[in-house]
């Protein structure tokens, strides 16, 4: 069992076509949102797609209502590959609606039409004779008859309840089915959380579609002592018949990474998921992209760029591009509403923590702000902290700030509706200097410091107050990313230019 992405790719699904294996993941609110990653050897992986620029530009998505989407949005997808055309499927819980995109080609274009009806944690999945299902469902797990041309239920189709989970014995019911047919039987795969267990990776089989169903868990264990059981996610077959499985594991603030587990099938057809730390060989004769040099334990292009325009970089919702302009490396926010926080701020630009120990840096010119704007860094998920720039009467103050919710951490439908807490303020006489967030996301620190220097580029980083404590909590549900913002609390039009950003690992 391996550890393969430190970072938040919660949700996995996986495929192989022909030499390339391909891994989506959950992005909830932010765009563009559904990602691709791409890999050859399900060790090294890289971006390949996301699958759309923008979902739907309803006032959450858009920020418009103050509240948006935290916590919601595209959850996850099933990733398929039938007749030679790929296709993505999943619901959005926040407009109760089952997308599905398909393309020829994992890069897109992407087409987009709807399923009709609501299928959570949903797999989309042939049969042999052509008919095609979804299995869907929390606790209870459906089994739906899909019309062929994937538009909703078939009329008089297969629509039951094929496995159930005991809610008296559970804290979560089994749900994230991955429903696979190997060798004549059908598989399915799900996670729950037994009451006194970590999350555990469970697995039904039958001999028919429409059952029996029979089963159990195959799979409770931890990794790195973090008391946080590896489940949920696809598996996939690679060229010399050896199986493996990619779930993910809770890290803490930093999200919900993908580990590779190892699967074989008994002599009964049963899978067995080992807690062992096997890595499968490249494909023979098969050449991934070039090396990339500072790229800590992958071998392929990195999935964190200092690059404004590479795709490590989302938007937190759909961003507004009438008041921010993106460049190679320079992005600027122009500020058009008065808001409360972050969380309600348009165009906040955000890039993944990657590793337990990274680091990051930007060069900030904060001079064309207004009056109760802040401008800055932020480490942003539902417990947050920033170092930014404000003004307050006609004077410009470096400033460090938090959130705690006031909410148990694992509410969800809640909104941050508080104006961030202030932890230290000092004067700048200028107002264009270097940000430097240090995360340390071991399981003994969860934090974040909060640095600066006055001379980009020159002298040694000063550190403005104590570390903030960060925390992983439900109305976010994501892992704590880099983000930089600009927000207005008074009159809108201030603006702030970001240049200059450099990843860093420790």
């Amino acid at each position: 069992m391996k550890s393969i992405i430190v970072s938040d790719y919660p949700d996995p699904d996986v495929i192989r076509v022909g030499d390339v294996y391909y891994m989506v993941s959950t992005t909830m609110h932010f765009m563009p949102g559904c990602v691709i990653l791409r890999s050859y050897n399900l060790v090294d992986w890289e971006f390949a797609s996301y699958v759309y620029d923008k979902l739907e530009e309803t006032d959450g998505q858009t920020l418009k209502d103050n509240k948006g989407i935290y916590g919601k949005g595209m959850w996850a997808a099933s990733l398929n590959f039938h007749d030679d055309k790929f296709y993505v499927s999943f619901v959005a819980n926040d407009t109760h609606k089952t997308y599905l995109f398909t393309s020829e080609k994992i890069e897109g274009p992407w087409k987009r039409s709807e399923i009709k009806g609501f299928y959570h944690d949903m797999s989309l999945f042939w049969d042999d004779d052509g008919r095609v299902f979804v299995v869907h469902g929390n606790t209870e797990i459906h089994l739906t008859e899909l019309k062929a041309d994937l538009s909703g239920p078939k009329k008089g189709g297969v629509d039951k309840v094929i496995i159930c989970d005991d809610r008296e014995k559970v804290i979560l019911g089994y749900e994230g089915s991955h429903l696979y047919k190997i060798n004549g039987r059908y598989y399915n795969f799900m996670i729950h959380m037994p009451k006194g267990k970590m999350r555990s990776q469970g697995c039904y089989v039958a001999d028919n579609i429409e059952g029996p169903w029979t089963g159990g868990d195959i799979l409770c264990s931890d990794l790195d002592n973090w008391n946080s059981g590896v489940a949920q996610g696809g598996i996939v077959q690679d060229k010399q018949g050896n199986w493996f499985g990619i779930l993910f594991q809770d890290h803490g603030a930093l999200g919900r990474i993908p580990v590779l587990v190892p699967v074989e099938f008994n002599a009964s057809g049963v899978p067995e998921f080992h807690a062992v730390p096997v890595v499968p060989e490249p494909v023979e004769g098969v050449e991934g992209p070039e090396p990339f040099d500072n790229n800590p334990g992958y071998k392929y292009a990195p999935l964190w760029s200092n690059d404004f325009t590479n795709p490590a970089w989302q938007w937190n919702h759909i961003p507004d591009k009438s008041c921010c302009t993106l460049e190679t490396s320079k992005y600027t926010i122009t500020t058009n509403k008065t808001v409360i926080n972050i969380t309600q701020a348009v165009n906040t630009y955000t890039q993944r923590t990657l590793t337990e120990k990274c680091a990051g840096s930007v060069v900030l010119d904060a001079s064309q702000i207004n009056e109760g704007d802040f401008a800055g860094l932020a480490a942003l998920e539902g417990e947050y902290g920033f170092i930014a720039v404000t003004k307050r009467d006609g004077k410009f103050y470096l400033v460090a700030a938090e959130h705690k919710t006031k909410y148990t951490p694992w509410a969800m439908g809640v909104f941050d509706t508080d104006p961030p807490d202030i932890k230290t303020e000092i004067p700048l006489e200028n107002p264009k200097l270097e940000l430097k967030l240090v995360f340390d996301l071991t399981r003994e620190k969860q934090q974040v410091q909060l640095q600066y220097r006055n001379e980009p580029g020159a002298g040694e980083y000063q550190t403005l107050s104590t570390p903030v404590q960060l925390r992983y909590t439900l109305d976010q549900f994501v892992g704590v990313r880099f983000a930089l913002f600009c927000y207005s609390t008074k009159q809108t039009g201030g603006n702030a230019q970001f240049t200059d950003f450099n990843y860093s690992f420790l």
